[in-house]
């Protein structure tokens, strides 16, 4: 079975965006993206690719998944089809018609679509935000990968909009890198 994973960018104090839904002030320094090339090279847009020098198939996921929030400023911005070496799944019970015909966008339940998407074949799923979607698919997620940024924000967009509803997590590993950004992976269940 295919694996959902949540990668993503958080602040220490579980944000993932500012309130308006952006996020410039995380790190993005260079270690970042090469971190990210090494591990999980189909996270980066597909746009970098060729200046990153990333080629061949996709070693780790095949499937992205994003709420709306998190599709739209770069759909607005003219990147309707941010990750083309992907399958682009936005789910969003307001989008009618998706903006690029390489972008499906999913009006029924989160859950249900996705449980029946990780019985499919291929490759790992990667969830990529935003926080409310990140919540309705926690109880699905087989691993999270954070890259704890070192900024405090106060308030934004949490890592999972949910109630209380704790889901237990394994520490798996611990990456630190230079910029002060520590990738923090784990897995479901304690």
């Amino acid at each position: 079975m295919r694996k959902l994973v949540y990668f993503v960018a958080s602040t220490i104090d579980g944000f993932i965006a500012a309130p308006d839904g952006s996020w410039d002030f995380l790190v993005m320094q260079d270690d970042v993206p090469a971190f990210m090339k090494e591990h999980y090279p189909e996270t980066l847009p597909t746009q970098a690719h060729a200046a990153m020098g990333i080629e061949g198939p996709n070693q780790v996921f095949d499937t992205v998944l994003m709420g709306r929030g998190t599709y739209e400023p770069g759909a607005a911005a003219g990147l309707t089809n941010p990750y083309a070496h992907l399958r682009q799944i936005v789910f969003s019970r307001t989008l009618s018609a998706s903006p690029d015909p390489a972008v499906e966008v999913v009006g029924d339940d989160p859950r249900t679509f996705v449980a029946k998407l990780k019985e499919e074949p291929g490759l790992d799923i990667w969830l990529c935000g935003g926080g409310s979607l990140a919540g309705e698919l926690m109880p699905l997620v087989d691993e999270l990968v954070i890259k704890l940024n070192p900024v405090v924000a106060g308030a934004g967009i949490p890592l999972a909009a949910t109630g209380f509803d704790p889901h237990g997590f394994t520490l798996t590993g611990t990456t630190p890198l230079p910029s002060g950004v520590v990738v923090l992976s784990y897995r479901a269940g304690r």
